[in-house]
C-alpha cells in the first residue's frame, strides 16, 4: 500500500468568518469533502492539512482553494460543494479508485449479477471486505438490490446462518395502526422491495420455505433490542428513518461473524422535524473508524429506466436553488 500523501497549505487572507463559512456547522462541509474524496483534512485557523492518496489530495486541495474563493460573496450550502465537487473531476479519480477494486460477481438464479459503474463496484467489494457497511444516496441506484444479491451469496455459501431484513416502523404520510395484523405483519408491505429481490434471486418457492424455517426472518427493527446478532447478515433499509437511540441500538446488535448494511437516502427523512436522522448522525460519527464502510451514491448511479435519473436531478437541481436562495437570504 502506497504511503499516504500530506499537502500542507495555507488559504489567505485569514479572516475568521470566511473559514467558518468554508468549514461549515461543526465542520459539516470539511466532512463532506472528505467522504466524497477519501481523504482526511485537518486545519487549525486558516492552516489546512490533507492527507490521503496523491490525486484525492490534489483534487481536495484545489476544492478548498476555489470554495474560500467563493466565501468572499456567497454563503457556502452542503448542496454548493456537492455540485462544486462534481464539476471538479471527482467522477474521473472515482473510475481510476475502482479500477484498483477486485470485481465481485454474484450467482443467482437468474444469472450472474455484478456492480454497474464504479461506486456499484467498490459497494460490493466493500461488503466483502468489511462487517459494516453504509450504501447512501438516492432511489433506483442498487444499494438495496446488491446488499440482498449479496446476502443471497452468503447464505448459498454458508458464510451466514441467517438472513435479517429489518426496516424502522415510521409512516411515510400512512398511518400503520389502521393496517390490520401485528407489527411484522404491519411492517411487511413495507419490505416489499426486499421481498421483490430475493424472489428473483432465489424463487417465490425457496424464500417461502426459508422464511417459514426461520433462515430469512422480518425483524421490525423495535424488535431489535436486547438481541445479538451472531453468524447473520443483516439489512437494515430505509435508516434515514431511525433516531439516532435507534441506529446506535442496532449497530451494537452484531455479533461475530455477522455483516451489516445499512441503506437510507438522507434526503427522504419520515422524521418529525425536531428529530436528526440516526443515519446522517451515523456518517458524522463513524466515518473515522476502521471496519466501516461508506458508499455514497448519487443521479449518475441511477440504474432504473433513463427517466428516473432525469427526475433525480431534477430534484436535486431544486434543492440546490433552493439552499442558494436561502443562503443569499441570510446575508
Amino acid at each position: 500500500m502506497n504511503e499516504p500523501v500530506k499537502n500542507d497549505f495555507t488559504l489567505a487572507p485569514d479572516d475568521g468568518e470566511r473559514l467558518s463559512n468554508l468549514v461549515g456547522p461543526f465542520d459539516e462541509h470539511l466532512r463532506q469533502i472528505e467522504m466524497r474524496l477519501g481523504v482526511e483534512i485537518a486545519n487549525r485557523g486558516n492552516v489546512f492539512r490533507v492527507i490521503g492518496d496523491e490525486r484525492p489530495v490534489q483534487l481536495a486541495s484545489r476544492v478548498l482553494h476555489r470554495l474560500y474563493a467563493m466565501t468572499e460573496s456567497e454563503v457556502l450550502t452542503a448542496a454548493q460543494i456537492n455540485l462544486h465537487l462534481q464539476e471538479s473531476g471527482i467522477e474521473a479519480i472515482a473510475e481510476e479508485m475502482a479500477e484498483g477494486v477486485q470485481e465481485v460477481s454474484i450467482k443467482v438464479k437468474r444469472g450472474t449479477i455484478k456492480g454497474r459503474g464504479p461506486n456499484q463496484a467498490r459497494y460490493l467489494h466493500a461488503i466483502a471486505t468489511h462487517d459494516i457497511n453504509f450504501g447512501i444516496g438516492p432511489a433506483g441506484t442498487g444499494k438495496t438490490y446488491l446488499a440482498v444479491a449479496m446476502a443471497v451469496d452468503a447464505l448459498n455459501d454458508n458464510r451466514a446462518q441467517r438472513l435479517i431484513l429489518v426496516r424502522p416502523a415510521v409512516e411515510a404520510g400512512e398511518k400503520l395502526g389502521f393496517l390490520p395484523g401485528d407489527l411484522t405483519q404491519k411492517v411487511d408491505p413495507y419490505l416489499r422491495p426486499l421481498y421483490d429481490a430475493l424472489y428473483e434471486m432465489l424463487g417465490i418457492e425457496r424464500v417461502t420455505k426459508l422464511v417459514e424455517r426461520n433462515v430469512i426472518e422480518i425483524a421490525p427493527l423495535a424488535y431489535m433490542r436486547g438481541r445479538t446478532l451472531n453468524d447473520s447478515f443483516v439489512i437494515l433499509d430505509e435508516a434515514q428513518n431511525t433516531t439516532i437511540e435507534q441506529m446506535k441500538m442496532f449497530l451494537t446488535r452484531i455479533g461475530f461473524g455477522s455483516v451489516a448494511v445499512i441503506t437510507g437516502d438522507v434526503t427522504q427523512t419520515d422524521l418529525p422535524r425536531h428529530l436528526k436522522s440516526g443515519l446522517r448522525d451515523a456518517t458524522d460519527v463513524l466515518r473515522n473508524v476502521d471496519g466501516i464502510s461508506f458508499t455514497f451514491f448519487n443521479s449518475k448511479d441511477v440504474v432504473r429506466h433513463p427517466l428516473v435519473q432525469r427526475i433525480v436531478r431534477a430534484y436535486e437541481a431544486r434543492e440546490d436553488d433552493l439552499e442558494k436562495s436561502r443562503g443569499d437570504g441570510s446575508k
